[in-house]
């Protein structure tokens, strides 16, 4: 009994195990199978094909083609188990062209026609995906790098014209995928750098032509080129007011000096037909020059009075110069000091005798020296006679006494 069992399971094992091995995938019992339309469409078959070596040496002359249906130029039908390593599958695949919705040999279902998600043979986990033609991860990764591109291609040209016409960065304010929004501000970064670069360039020129125009011209006129864009006109601007206060203070050191030459001489022309700066700035170089004028005959005064014991009038023509003169000849303090020391040595009757600190007035000292000696002598006189008329007084008084002792001694003889 045990040994019926076996052998009708042994029987059946191969029975089974014949039947599943001529039919590998989605063919038939003799290995072959009709062409599906999508195939036909593709050019992958014709008509029915065989698979692994199958042939018509089965007896089942329904699953047999037509005699009339020429035989598939090429056999094809691979099993994942067919491939050495994972890569030999997606190069398979790709070469292929295979995808979810064309895959013939059934890869990415695993010959059930279940799994479809256009991953070929279930990949190995940490595969890189975007390797697979036509699969999600590729899909995806295709699209975000389109996006990444049109982003930066965006945003580099927004980037460019922010940054030409000034305007605040803002790489932000982007819409989009996460990729898109990603190239969007790398490209705005590096557009707005461009843009600001290539502004700052052409307003440095405009500087430059600006400040030319000023060198030649009083009113400013900004051309079109330049009018338009506010950052350009300004330098223009900027360039031409440079030049032109440049101008105005070279005309302002020359009318300055001119009047400061015309303030040496007493002439007073300032310019009439110049502006109120320059003008000004005759007028400062004049009345600097006065200034040095005035002092320079004061100082002659000053010194005129250490010589002239009265001041004496030096008659210049200018009226102006003589006032001046006068002005320091009266102010010089120090020769009240020498005629004061003068006059005390000479009524103190001391000898004539010039102190060193006042050689530069000895003839005021010395002429002060006699006055004050003058005053000494009619002192001295004066007290000579005060004294002579003291003693003839005493001797009246001393005759007059005697006298008298006289008379009384003659009136007691009596």
């Amino acid at each position: 009994m045990i040994k019926k069992v076996v052998f009708i399971t042994m029987l059946l094992s191969l029975t089974f195990g014949t039947m599943a091995l001529a039919h590998s995938g989605r063919t038939d019992a003799n290995g072959g199978h009709n062409c599906s339309e999508k195939s036909k469409a593709k050019g992958l078959c014709t008509g029915y094909h065989y698979h692994n070596g199958g042939s018509t040496s089965s007896g089942s002359s329904e699953s047999k083609p037509a005699a009339s249906q020429p035989a598939p130029a090429v056999k094809r039908d691979k099993d994942c188990s067919d491939f050495g390593s994972y890569d030999e599958v997606v190069e398979y695949w790709n070469a292929m062209g295979y995808s979810a919705t064309n895959d013939p040999e059934n890869l990415d279902g695993w010959g059930n026609g279940v799994v479809d998600d256009g991953i070929p043979c279930e990949a190995p986990s940490g595969y890189d995906r975007t390797k697979i033609n036509n699969s999600p991860e590729q899909v995806q990764y295709n699209q975000d790098q389109a996006d990444t591109s049109t982003g930066t291609e965006q945003g580099i040209a927004q980037g460019k014209e922010d940054g030409y016409e000034e305007i605040d960065s803002d790489s932000a304010s982007a819409k989009g995928s996460d990729a898109y929004k990603e190239g969007y501000v790398a490209g705005y970064d590096k557009g707005y750098e461009e843009g600001k670069s290539k502004i700052e360039k052409e307003k440095k020129e405009a500087n430059e032509n600006g400040y030319t125009y000023g060198q030649k011209n009083d009113s400013l006129k900004v051309p079109d080129k330049y009018s338009s864009h506010k950052g350009l006109k300004l330098a223009y601007e900027e360039g031409f007011n440079k030049a032109l206060a440049e101008r105005l203070e070279a005309d302002k050191k020359k009318f300055n000096k001119q009047g400061f030459n015309d303030g040496k001489v007493d002439k007073h022309s300032p310019p009439s037909d110049k502006d109120k700066e320059i003008v000004t700035s005759y007028e400062e170089g004049y009345t600097k020059a006065q200034e040095e004028l005035k002092k320079e005959y004061q100082d002659k005064g000053f010194e005129a009075a250490f010589k002239q014991v009265k001041y004496k009038s030096p008659e210049y023509e200018n009226d102006k110069f003589t006032a001046w003169f006068k002005e320091g000849f009266n102010s010089n303090k120090k020769v009240k000091e020498i005629q004061k020391a003068g006059f005390k040595l000479g009524k103190q009757g001391e000898e004539l005798s010039i102190p060193s600190k006042y050689s530069k007035g000895e003839n005021i000292f010395a002429h002060y020296y006699k006055q004050g000696y003058k005053e000494y002598e009619e002192y001295v006189q004066s007290k000579k006679a005060t004294q002579s008329a003291a003693a003839g007084g005493s001797g009246l008084l001393v005759l007059g006494w005697l006298g008298r002792r006289f008379y009384v001694a003659k009136k007691m003889i009596r």
